[in-house]
């Protein structure tokens, strides 16, 4: 019988290697990939906000500058442990109405004792102008710049809302599975300009989707009506 530990050494790889396979990967990115991530996106957005925290959730997207909704950030290790997903950026205009999606990688790694899998949907909120032109950047490291002020919703969180309003930036996860030992921080956001033109047909940026809003692609209108529903 194989040992518990060998078993979980081989569902982290199972989980991990095509997400690292991803990241190297060069070839062309397809819109029918990038349209799924959006589709996802829109499933794992309305489950998180019909949950039992969605209170303090609803509340707080009202007033995020923007959101960045990862459907799935899978998280396995044995010692040696990481984390990756897809994930898309929008931002919200003047008027409450919010833009098409910009693309992004989410990825982190960690040593030390640790052990099992997990999955979880996440919805980063985006509370001002200075901490989205941070997020822009090419790379940006979450929870690396002490300048930035970090809170978080889930379970058990008292006053989450008013909290997450002197936040510049507010997460949320809804996990499946399990998982003991160190906890991954310093998770990097990457801009995905490939899967930007894949689904535009032109190389827009993230500033040009999410601020100046440039680009439009009808897939991503379920995704937007949902967060004009919820986010006001």
């Amino acid at each position: 019988m194989r040992s518990l530990r060998q078993c979980l050494l081989g569902l982290s790889l199972t989980v991990l290697l095509p997400l690292g396979v991803a990241g190297c990967a060069q070839g062309v990115v397809t819109t029918t990939q990038q349209q799924d991530l959006v589709d996802r996106s829109t499933l794992a957005l309305q489950e998180m906000l019909g949950s039992s925290q969605s209170k303090d959730l609803v509340g707080t997207l009202r007033s995020a500058r923007a959101v960045i909704i990862c459907p799935q950030v899978f998280k396995a290790g044995v010692v040696i442990g990481g984390s990756g997903g897809s994930c898309v950026l929008m931002g919200r205009a003047a008027a409450g109405s919010w833009s098409d999606p910009a693309f992004y990688s989410l990825g982190s790694g960690s040593f030390g004792p640790q052990i099992g899998v997990q999955d979880a949907e996440l919805m980063i909120m985006i509370m001002n102008d200075r901490a989205l032109t941070a997020v822009m950047n090419d790379r940006f490291k979450l929870g690396g710049d002490a300048s930035f002020s970090a809170a978080s919703i889930g379970a058990g969180v008292g006053g989450a809302t008013t909290t997450a309003m002197r936040a510049d930036i507010v997460t949320f996860a809804k996990t499946r599975g399990l998982y003991a030992g160190a906890s991954i921080e310093g998770s990097v956001l990457s801009a995905d300009p490939k899967g930007n033109a894949a689904y535009y047909g032109k190389p827009y940026s993230a500033p040009e989707v999410a601020v100046q809003m440039l680009a439009n692609n009808p897939g991503a209108n379920p995704l937007r009506q949902t967060l004009s529903t919820y986010g006001g």
